[in-house]
């Protein structure tokens, strides 16, 4: 750390670097820098007296990506030595800022004209979750969303779902469709008979209120999956 001495300060060695790392930012945005220097520039906040390069190289080291340290649990974030609560807020509010603006791309659009958008949504939502979630878009006649709900968390390779509770949110919200969604934590998106089964359910109790049901997407870390894709509904 830097000291008074006779009237100076002897700056630590990182605030150079800081610095140089910032004004390159500046300069040249995002595609100047490696994902750990972008890691670096958010620790900056968090972590004001200390060299964190290390620590960003570490935490994508334990945990994949940058999104996947961004998405964390904060759990899997206290794995890695170094990380408190100041960063793991800081990381939060990283990822609800990327959500948000990975929403706006899907809201008051027609979104069977916009799949990429929602894709791209549910993946910055849910694919880096540790336990399951259950979401549903509900759509009103244009097919824009009038609500994106996560129904029911579950643990890390199952989720209750209701379909009746999915039928009776889509009425109160005078939806008439839906797109499911939920998140595979394993990584591998594919659908299992149990996905296609519950799927089937919420259809067969949608249909007879003239609810549609558009889709069931699997995310994962891999990838994602559509069972209307597959031909599995």
């Amino acid at each position: 750390m830097g000291e008074f001495q006779e009237g100076k300060v002897n700056l630590p060695h990182y605030a150079g670097h800081r610095e140089r790392l910032r004004e390159r930012f500046r300069a040249a945005g995002d595609e100047a820098i490696a994902d750990y220097e972008l890691l670096e520039l958010i620790l900056f906040r968090s972590i004001p007296r200390q060299d964190v390069k290390p620590l960003a190289k570490e935490l994508l080291a334990a945990l994949g990506s940058f999104a996947e340290v961004i998405g964390a649990s904060e759990a899997r974030l206290r794995t890695v030595k170094g990380i408190g609560d100041a960063t793991i807020l800081d990381f939060k509010i990283v990822h609800a800022a990327s959500r948000r603006i990975a929403r706006s791309g899907m809201v008051k659009r027609p979104i069977l004209s916009s799949w990429s958008a929602v894709i791209d949504y549910c993946r910055t939502a849910m694919a880096y979750e540790d336990r399951e979630q259950f979401r549903v878009l509900f759509l009103d006649k244009k097919n824009q969303v009038i609500a994106d709900e996560v129904q029911q968390t579950g643990t890390v390779d199952h989720t209750p779902v209701y379909p009746r509770e999915v039928v009776r949110r889509a009425l109160e919200l005078s939806a008439t469709a839906v797109i499911l969604v939920h998140n595979h934590p394993s990584g591998d998106p594919t659908p299992s008979r149990a996905d296609v089964t519950m799927t089937k359910q919420v259809i067969d109790a949608a249909a007879p209120l003239g609810i549609a049901v558009h889709d069931h997407i699997i995310i994962g870390r891999e990838g994602h999956a559509s069972l209307k894709g597959l031909q599995l509904i």
